[in-house]
């Protein structure tokens, strides 16, 4: 859930104008601050290196009813340009085997993966995910749910996934199977254009009413 200090912002400053164009995250999981030179002249951005701040986006990372991912600033709303997916998730060892972890730090109950025609593994799976609902009363309009939502697997993973994986060549990529902690779960072609459409989530967020 949001941080209590992010609530209360919310509560005495109720008002405070949504930010676009200023966040990114990127493909490997980090986020970007992106100023207006960057923005004018499309340029990746500034990576955050600061580990607190880090901490804070991650805590109070959500998503809209439109599917526009964001950050919850204390009382400001700063969406969020996505250069792939909402979640990047790695393939993290643990004492128990391997985990999928994502940019913050939680893991994801994967149920399938999608293989794009550029050579991208994405994981298909469950994470909890805070959502926002335009109740008016703000410390009810954040939720937390566990969904289903979509995964770019980190590229320094990519030879680890092909090691679980069963593959057979499909029109646009690959398809089979791979193997995560004793189960047999299916690998599918996609084309990284129906992503957003297929998992509910935009890319580029703008301004517009919920």
């Amino acid at each position: 859930m949001m941080d209590d200090q992010v609530i209360r912002s919310l509560i005495k400053w109720p008002n405070v104008p949504d930010c676009f164009g200023w966040l990114a995250l990127d493909r490997r999981g980090q986020w970007r601050m992106r100023d207006e030179f960057t923005q004018q002249n499309k340029l990746p951005g500034q990576v955050i290196r600061h580990i607190a701040l880090n901490e804070f986006i991650a805590r109070n990372y959500g998503c809209d009813e439109l599917g526009r991912y964001f950050f919850q600033n204390g009382p400001q709303r700063v969406f969020i340009s996505l250069d792939a997916t909402p979640w990047i998730i790695r393939i993290t060892p643990s004492k128990l085997g391997s985990n999928l972890i994502n940019q913050c730090n939680q893991t994801m109950e994967p149920t399938a993966a999608l293989s794009d025609e550029k050579g991208n593994i994405y994981i298909v799976g469950n994470t909890d995910q805070i959502i926002y609902g335009s109740n008016s009363d703000a410390s009810s309009q954040f939720t937390k749910v566990t969904s289903q939502t979509i995964a770019l697997l980190h590229d320094h993973d990519l030879d680890l996934f092909s090691e679980l994986a069963k593959l057979r060549e499909e029109a646009c990529s690959f398809g089979g199977s791979w193997s995560w902690q004793g189960k047999q779960l299916p690998l599918d072609p996609i084309y990284s254009e129906e992503l957003a459409s297929h998992f509910n989530f935009i890319s580029n967020p703008q301004s517009c009413n919920l």
